[in-house]
């Protein structure tokens, strides 16, 4: 029992050394996931109509 609280005390010690980001760096990595998110979507929808259209195309 004396080494799981020992290393819930290390643990909170290491986690006051850690900067967090602040709101602006949040709100910039949120937007980038965002549009990345956004790119590969059309762009895997691009190519799953184009493929739809090839198939059809070849077995008609």
């Amino acid at each position: 029992m004396n080494k799981l609280i020992e290393f819930f005390k290390v643990a909170w010690l290491e986690l006051k050394k850690v900067t967090w980001p602040g709101r602006k760096e949040i709100l910039a990595s949120t937007l980038v996931v965002m549009l990345v998110g956004v790119f590969f979507m059309l762009y895997i929808g691009l190519i799953d109509f184009a493929l739809t259209k090839l198939v059809k195309f070849l077995f008609r």
